[in-house]
């Protein structure tokens, strides 16, 4: 019997660097990365476009490299959606349950969670996601599946995510303009999760942290559900202006510093340790301590890690994160992040990068590459359940993604 392969492209348009991956999947199995594409972005702030042309030429340059080296024309990407636009509450659903024998059909439960999504928003903005996080059936809460059981009252919490229709619209018609449509858009928190929780992380409960250039991404899980989502305007590129101004270095020079030597806790620095540092107007590069260069970046990680604590707490999660924090996105690389995010949560740290895939493992095994590997991964699993599961609930929290590929014939 001839084997089935498809081709699944998850599209991460962050504010410093625009990435492809191509996965491939055979006979709905695993998952194989086999084409990468990054180019730095361009025209684009805090997943906002702010320059369209420039946007789209960056996108082309990452899906031409990711064309490349995985030998397939790319038709259809999964785009993520980032940014402080993104908003999202919980809200509660609440329907009779009909039929005489009163068992709850999926019919029911698309019924209650119609009336949880029947919400009033602001003009300007549109719903992304409607995640089911538990039902209730007659005043029974905590029931994870509740098609085929008997009661008279569903009740149904969820999710929603929203985001700002412009901005959306925008991203999708950059990427349109690339040469290829968006069959869907996910959030990246959703994504990242999807790339390096565990099942049972997000069962006893974990906080996603996601550090991108322009933004850091929160996302909490419990119960197996998603529980709250938020946004932090500080990221990456704010340690490297930091280093830019601090050292009075080109911000080119900047980043490549950081990477090379920087690090978020000045106690992980050895006193005897230095960094050569660019100058600027042509004048001679400079050597001096690289505790100098840790005493710039640990002030700026600590104020992103209360943000977020501040975040958790307004939440009411800060009991809940029984699994710790999970740090993703290519902020977390730098070193000294996991050290000084436990002296500030208290809590168990890791960094998370991909799990679950093969191919090219090597390449995407940081956690730089959490979003975009996420993508395809979320992408499948969903494949997977609709094709298990035909017209089931899990098309509700896409639908309108898949509806915003009618946008591109506007642009």
């Amino acid at each position: 019997m001839a084997r089935r392969t498809q081709y699944l492209v998850g599209l991460d348009v962050g504010s410093s660097k625009i990435a492809a991956i191509v996965g491939e999947v055979i006979d709905d199995a695993s998952v194989d990365i086999i084409g990468i594409g990054v180019a730095e972005a361009r025209g684009i702030r805090r997943g906002v476009v702010v320059n369209l042309e420039a946007a789209v030429e960056s996108i082309k340059k990452a899906l031409e490299e990711a064309e490349l080296t995985a030998g397939v024309e790319i038709d259809t990407v999964h785009l993520g959606l980032s940014g402080t636009h993104v908003k999202a509450f919980n809200s509660r659903g609440v329907v009779a349950v009909a039929g005489k024998n009163r068992e709850i059909t999926r019919e029911d439960v698309r019924r209650a969670i119609d009336a949880a999504k029947a919400v009033a928003l602001p003009s300007g903005r549109e719903i992304l996601h409607v995640l089911p996080q538990d039902f209730a059936v007659d005043e029974q809460d905590g029931i994870s599946a509740p098609v085929g059981l008997t009661g008279s009252r569903l009740e149904v919490n969820v999710h929603i995510v929203t985001g700002s229709t412009s901005s959306t619209q925008n991203l999708v018609a950059c990427v349109n303009r690339a040469g290829v449509s968006v069959a869907e858009t996910v959030l990246e928190h959703l994504a990242a999760a999807e790339a390096v929780l565990t099942h049972d992380e997000k069962e006893l409960g974990v906080a996603l942290v996601d550090i991108g250039g322009g933004t850091t991404d929160l996302a909490i899980f419990e119960h197996g559900s998603i529980w709250h989502t938020g946004v932090v305007a500080l990221g990456g590129d704010h340690f490297t202006n930091d280093i830019a101004v601090g050292l009075r270095t080109p911000i080119p020079e900047g980043e490549k510093t950081k990477r090379r030597s920087g690090c978020a806790l000045s106690a992980l620095v050895d006193e005897d340790d230095t960094v050569e540092v660019a100058s600027v107007g042509g004048r001679k590069p400079r050597i001096m301590s690289r505790r100098i260069l840790s005493d710039i970046l640990q002030p700026r990680a600590e104020e992103i890690f209360h943000l977020l604590w501040d975040e958790v707490r307004r939440a009411g999660c800060e009991r809940s994160l029984n699994s710790g924090i999970v740090l993703t996105g290519g902020g977390a690389i730098l070193e000294g992040m996991p050290e000084i995010a436990e002296q500030i949560f208290d809590l168990p740290i890791r960094r998370g990068c991909p799990l679950d895939v093969g191919g090219l493992t090597d390449h995407v095994n940081s956690a730089a590459f959490a979003t975009p590997v996420g993508l395809v991964l979320y992408a499948h699993r969903n494949r997977v359940a609709d094709a298990a599961r035909p017209g089931g609930v899990g098309a509700l929290s896409r639908a309108a993604g898949r509806l915003r590929g009618v946008f591109k014939e506007f642009f």
